[in-house]
Parts: structure tokens; sequence; C-alpha cells
């Protein structure tokens, strides 16, 4: 049985939409399938994360245990790594697990396009064209080989100058001021787990401009969209809830920050009011990259609002006009008692207000307060290093109730 599953989109009106998906293909997941660590489409999972995050992790163990760096020895030992802890046994396994997620929340995303009759059939050759599109980059690779070559040239660079300690550690010991002397585990968490996670984590960056992509050509199809529809968004509210799918990288990235700033508070005698520009910045990065997409509907819908506003602004005068006429401005033909018209009249008003009340963007207020409390929960146990517990529940509560 070939390895590629992948089901082709371009073509007839009547080509397949359920197949949609962002992580579905690629060379990575081919070697995946032929190496069975994943059993189509996505089976598998704890096998993936043994191996990854294993290879990543597990050499670090017996490295450090030999340097006498495991629990104690150095200033900053192994197991007291947050940053390290954080970016390998949480936020990497969670940026694997999101490919389970994204792939079973967005199966469908494509076909609701056209089961909710936003894409007619008169656009489906134009609609499949953009899924063709959206999969071969999906499958790119082109895209791929960059992104491996840039994290094993570039990664263990950036990652010296931004993240790593200027303390004595168990990757490395400080000689001299600027100078450090890595470990035999210092060099295998430089050279490969280091790179292992920017590689996950630059290829979630790439599907996601993917999806970004995906959308802004929808966008410029010419959409039956209906102001009236009662999700107030013309019938793309369901685009808010696919974001939410992406809630295992909000929560990886998160973690990753809060191990970082963990370090940061711990040994380097930092506090976390400090960070709070760093967290803000992580919170609007975060906004950009999963809500940020949506937004390239604003055009469209703003001037699909606009229309309706128009056509049930007139019809409403049209309408108000004859019910005054036949009700206010002579004899009444019929008995007011029982009549459709004062019905019809009211459901006007409440086509009109929907028209009204239309958002230019396909999420809600509640769609930002979910996606600030997905990126708050790792951010909770820093809130240890300013209360103590009894006194962070209290806050806590207090804040809910």
């Amino acid at each position: 049985m070939s390895p590629v599953i992948t089901q082709p989109v371009a073509g007839s009106a009547g080509a397949p939409t359920e197949d949609f998906s962002l992580v579905l293909g690629g060379p990575l997941y081919q070697l995946f399938l032929r190496s069975h660590l994943i059993r189509p489409p996505f089976g598998n999972l704890g096998g993936r994360l043994a191996v990854i995050a294993g290879l990543a992790w597990l050499p670090l163990l017996p490295l450090t245990i030999l340097d006498h760096r495991l629990a104690a020895g150095v200033r900053v030992p192994f197991l007291h790594d947050f940053e390290v802890q954080a970016r390998l046994l949480f936020s990497l396994p969670l940026l694997i697990l999101a490919e389970l997620i994204v792939h079973f929340r967005m199966r469908a995303i494509a076909a609701q396009f056209i089961e909710r009759n936003i894409v007619t059939d008169r656009l489906r050759p134009a609609f499949n064209q953009v899924l063709a599109s959206a999969m071969r980059l999906r499958n790119s690779l082109t895209a791929e080989i960059v992104l491996l070559g840039l994290v094993v040239i570039a990664g263990p660079f950036v990652w010296r100058q931004t993240l790593a300690l200027s303390s004595s550690t168990w990757y490395a010991t400080v000689t001299a001021p600027g100078l450090t002397n890595p470990t035999a585990a210092g060099r295998w968490y430089m050279f490969v787990s280091v790179p292992i996670f920017q590689f996950i984590l630059l290829r979630w960056y790439y599907r996601l401009f993917v999806w970004c992509r995906f959308l802004f050509q929808v966008s410029r199809l010419d959409l039956n969209l209906v102001p009236i529809h009662p999700d107030r968004c013309c019938g793309l509210g369901f685009l808010g809830n696919v974001a939410f799918a992406f809630a295992p990288i909000l929560m990886a990235h998160s973690g990753l920050v809060s191990g970082y700033l963990a370090n940061r508070i711990l040994y380097e005698n930092a506090v976390l009011p400090a960070f709070r520009f760093e967290l803000a910045g992580m919170a609007l990065f975060l906004l950009m990259i999963i809500l940020g997409p949506l937004c390239v509907f604003v055009p469209t819908l703003n001037r699909a609002r606009l229309s309706g506003l128009r056509t049930y602004g007139r019809l409403s005068s049209d309408y108000v006009v004859g019910f005054a006429a036949k009700w206010t401005h002579g004899p009444a033909t019929e008995p007011l008692v029982g009549t459709a018209d004062i019905q019809s009249l009211a459901d006007l008003d409440n086509s009109f207000a929907i028209v009204k009340e239309m958002k230019v963007v396909p999420f809600g207020k509640d769609a930002i307060v979910r996606f600030l409390v997905i990126i708050a929960i790792p951010l909770l146990p820093l809130g240890l290093t300013m209360f103590s517990l009894d006194e962070l529940l209290k806050r806590l509560i207090t804040i809910v109730l």
C-alpha cells in the first residue's frame, strides 16, 4: 500500500473537500509513515512522543549523571533547569499532540464552505484550485529542507545568544566573562535537542502560513454571504471555533515562556513584573498567528454588512410605509387582532438588528477570553514566585467569582 494517502482536490466541481488537512502530508509525514511512527491518518501518537521526546531529552539524563550535574554540582543542574524541562517535556509533546487535534478538528473545514452554501456551485472550480494550491504548499519538500537547514545551521547559535544562562549550568561551564565550555550533555542539547524542537516549531509556523494563505485566497472569492445569518458573521462563524484547534500550540508557547521566566527569576534574581512587556508581546504574537489569519475576511464581511444595511434598510422602509398606510392612514380593511402584519414587522426588526450587530471578524469577545485563559494556564506556577499558594488560590477565586 502506498504511504501517500492525501486526496486530490483540484479538478471538477465535485472534487472532495473533506480531506483538507494542514498536517496530513509533507516529507516528514511520509517518513513517519514508512517508519511506522504513524498509522494513517495519525495513529501511534504514543510511539511518536516516545521517539521524538526521548531522542531530545533521554540522552541528557545519563550524560548529566556522568558529569555529576543531574541534580547538583553546579548552580543550575539538569533537573532544576525549568526552561529545558518545559521545552522538552511540556512544549515539545504538545506540538506533536497538536497535529492530531488540528487534523480532526479541521478536516471538514473546507466542506463547511460548501455545506453552508458560502461557496456556490459556480465557485467550486476556483475553490478547488485554492484547496489544491494549499495542499501543494503543505507537501512542499523544498520548504521542509529549508526549515531543516535553518535550524541545523542557525539554531544552536540563536539558542546560545538568546536563551542560554550566563552562569555555570549542566550544559556549560563559564570559564571567563563571555566564554563557556560546553559539556557532553550541552553539545547533545545544542546540536540535537534544540534543532529538533526548533524544526517542529518552525514547521507549525509554516503550516499556519499555509492556513493564512488559504483563508486569504478564499476571502477573495465571490462568496455567498448572507448578512442576516444568526451567527452574526454571514455564516462564517464556524471559523472562530476552528481557531481553538490550535490550543495545544498556544499552551506550548506559553509553557516555553513560563520555563524561560522561571529560570530568570530563580537564577538571575529577576522578578515576574519585570517581564510584563514580554508577556504582553507573547500574547499579541500568539493572537496574531492564531486569530489574526481570520481577519483576512474583514473587508469581505464589512462589505456584506454595509450592503445588508442598505438592502434591509430599504426593505424596512418599504414595509413600514406600507404598514402605516394600511393601519394608520385610513380605515382598516381587516381585523387588527390576529393579523400577520404585526409578526412580520417584528421579524423584519429582528433581521435588521442582526445586520446591525454583525461582526466584521468571524470571532467574538468570548473567543479572545478563552484564548487568554489557554495561554495563562502554563503561566500560573510563576505566580508562586510572588505569592504563597494559599494567597494565589484566594486571588484566583476572587477573580473568578
